[in-house]
């Protein structure tokens, strides 16, 4: 578990949120939501917790007061938190207790709807459907989505921070690009530099070179760079804080291929052009098709295989989602990626940016200049 200044988490994770999440419990027409380890229960009370096979579980019912179900061996640690300082019972349960059937004991028996969180292990869920026979199960993402996608100054100010500190790892991957390094030996330096550089975990590291870059989600392998390869670098980490970062950027090791040239440029014109289009009222389907009309125009179209972007925040993909059929419109505090990518196949390419709707437009949250980086030329 990782901790930051107090003054910084209580702007975080203010108090108050928890109030939020109940009163949208109640909008929803559920009896409880069900938080176990993970975003939304981090979101909610500040709580880190650990993943166990133990139940660690926030209980906010739409009436009544929230509690929070932990491990006895884990309650000094929930002491600790966050949630510590929120004045919610902390209910410790032993070894040889159920801890499913206690959380129903303090729940009305009748419970028609109740929320699981979204990243509830299903054997969790389940133990919870038969300690809760009367209640339908359905996502708790639902209640607390319209909550988690507009960030608050603090957390755009966490997501400042984080891309910033992706932005100085971007600037160092020059110097890790040789030919004969392999992927994996890039990849391998690149994962230090994020730690160092402020984060607490790597979340992910593409190092995708020649060929391998027309793979989207490339895995690190033991080819060798070679002279004349573009290389996709894809990376991103969770900062003390919680939130996360996420930042793609071009390179080439000597004068890369003529063709590889030719869609770039088109790539980095709608990269560009998505990012301008980001304002209040604008709909996620509209910023996609910013950049996908471009790429289609130029003929590439049928190499831009996913969608323009993902939501950001506490996880690295979370809603909004840049893509077709998106029709909410964007609000202040909306933080997303922009990164549209053609992939022809025998490379690939992909620019992306962290991005923020602010209340006139929008504030990329990397500042990584974003054309071709040629190494050793």
């Amino acid at each position: 578990m990782t901790t930051v200044n107090s003054d910084v988490t209580t702007e975080l994770y203010p108090p108050g949120r928890l109030a939020l999440v109940q009163k949208a419990t109640a909008e929803h027409g559920l009896g409880a939501v069900l938080l176990t380890p993970g975003p939304d229960l981090r979101y909610t009370t500040g709580y880190d917790a650990i993943q166990l096979e133990r139940l660690t579980c926030l209980v906010v019912p739409a009436a009544g007061d929230p509690f929070l179900v932990v491990p006895r061996l884990e309650l000094p640690a929930a002491q600790a938190s966050p949630a510590g300082a929120l004045g919610i019972e902390l209910v410790p349960w032993d070894e040889t207790d159920d801890p499913f059937a206690l959380v129903a004991s303090r729940l009305p028996r009748q419970l028609a709807q109740v929320g699981v969180a979204d990243r509830m292990w299903a054997v969790m869920a389940l133990r919870f459907r038969d300690a809760l026979p009367a209640a339908i199960q359905v996502p708790a993402g639902r209640v607390l989505r319209r909550l988690r996608m507009r960030k608050s100054t603090a957390e755009v100010a966490a997501l400042r921070e984080a891309g910033g500190a992706i932005d100085r790892v971007h600037r160092m991957v020059p110097a890790l690009l040789r030919p004969g390094r392999t992927e994996r030996e890039v990849g391998r330096d690149i994962a230090e530099a994020i730690v160092a550089e402020g984060h607490a975990v790597v979340d992910f590291v593409i190092v995708a070179s020649g060929p391998n870059g027309a793979s989207p989600h490339h895995e690190l392998s033991d080819r060798a760079i070679e002279a004349g390869d573009p290389v996709v670098v894809d990376i991103g980490g969770t900062m003390p804080s919680g939130y996360c970062s996420d930042e793609t950027r071009m390179y080439s090791v000597g004068a890369p291929p003529p063709d590889f040239l030719s869609y770039y440029e088109v790539l980095r014109d709608a990269q560009q052009a998505a990012c301008d289009s980001v304002r209040p009222g604008v709909t996620p389907q509209a910023v996609d098709a910013a950049a996908r009309d471009l790429i289609a125009q130029a003929g590439y179209g049928e190499f831009f295989v996913h969608r323009t972007g993902h939501g950001i925040g506490l996880e690295t993909h979370e809603e909004p989602y840049i893509v077709t059929g998106n029709t909410e419109p964007l609000e202040p505090g909306m933080a997303f990626s922009i990164e549209p990518g053609i992939y022809p196949g025998a490379h690939g390419a992909r620019i992306e940016d962290i991005v923020v709707c602010t209340e006139d437009g929008h504030e990329r949250m990397n500042l990584v200049d974003r054309g071709l980086v040629i190494v050793g030329d």
